[in-house]
């Protein structure tokens, strides 16, 4: 239910605290990462903030930035930049689960006033990008970037986002090349009316960075019931091979594929509040109990497309979703996938 290079800073998370790091690696990384304004730890809409105080919430953006080596990725020839796909890692005071909740970057919400954002320069302008109503959820970061993306989530869940990460197209496909490529079965051909044949039949494939980019990104394949469904399924699928893959002795092991990983990881990667430390206590709680307490779900919605093409979130579903994070309150039945 997630995109795949949203999930790499999970991965990332979880290959650092399997082969620890040393302090001058952890001082090497974190000079890597670069730092951007996106986080409003005091707004207003955050509810019972003193309930969320030690609370943590990794607000994950992947970007479909076409600036700098992204370009050569693209063939659609889009500028700008959106967010393919927005998702929160929740780690309650307690730390004795971890919820993943994506977004469908088609979701339908009411984009709020934000200062503009330059996606080439990765800065923001001075000016102000008006509210808009019915568009859809990715073009928050198109036109407000990361702080944009922050109120938007914010407003929308009452949940107070402390940590802030976004990583590009190239620096997934790097990633993926850098474990040595990721097997999985895939059960049925996926024919991408945009991205062409992506797998022509069944079984087990072995993809390099390239086609899996391309696999992840496929919107428009035959038979899907939904462009958002159909992608959130095979991206479901591929994420838990990634993770495999990169927690097994193959790599973990080698010095050589891990440096190669995580210094991929860095450099594609820009956020707040993001540093090794960081990272692994998302890790940490990651690991605990094998991953048996990381809970994947989507936030609920219609299940299709309304008139202007947008998912429609589900209210009360979702209220009580939320509720639930923010109170650390057992889940409600139903939205676990």
């Amino acid at each position: 239910m997630l995109s795949a290079k949203s999930v790499a800073v999970l991965i990332a998370a979880a290959i650092i605290a399997a082969a620890g790091v040393a302090w001058g690696t952890t001082i090497w990384l974190d000079a890597k990462f670069v730092q951007v304004e996106a986080l409003d730890e005091t707004s207003p809409d955050i509810k019972h903030p003193e309930g969320q105080r030690d609370t943590e919430n990794f607000l994950i953006v992947g970007s479909d930035t076409r600036a700098g080596d992204n370009a050569k990725l693209d063939k659609a020839g889009v500028a700008g930049a959106r967010s393919d796909t927005v998702m929160i890692a929740h780690l309650p005071a307690d730390r004795r689960r971890v919820v993943v909740v994506s977004f469908p970057r088609d979701l339908e919400v009411t984009r709020p006033a934000c200062p503009r954002w330059n996606s080439a320069t990765g800065a923001y302008t001075g000016a102000t990008v008006p509210s808009a109503a019915n568009v859809k959820l990715n073009t928050a970061y198109a036109f407000g970037g990361p702080r944009c993306v922050t109120k938007l989530i914010q407003h929308r869940t009452g949940m107070k986002m402390n940590h802030f990460a976004g990583i590009d197209f190239s620096g997934f496909q790097q990633m993926v090349d850098a474990v040595g490529g990721v097997a999985m079965h895939v059960a049925s051909p996926v024919i991408d009316k945009h991205q062409g044949a992506v797998v022509t039949k069944p079984g087990t494939i072995t993809f390099d960075g390239e086609r899996a980019l391309r696999y992840v990104r496929s919107r428009k394949v035959q038979g899907d019931p939904t462009s958002d469904y159909g992608r959130i399924k095979r991206q479901q699928q591929f994420i838990a091979s990634l993770l495999g893959k990169t927690l097994s002795r193959e790599v973990v092991l080698d010095s050589a594929r891990l440096g190669s990983f995580v210094t991929a990881f860095a450099d594609a990667t820009v956020g707040e509040n993001l540093d090794v430390t960081e990272l692994l206590k998302l890790a940490r709680s990651m690991n605990a109990s094998g991953g048996e307490r990381v809970t994947f779900l989507t936030v609920p919605t219609t299940g299709g497309a309304n008139t202007r093409g947008n998912e429609v979130l589900l209210e009360r579903e979702a209220a009580a979703l939320f509720t639930a994070l923010i109170d650390n309150r057992p889940l409600p039945k139903g939205l676990e996938g």
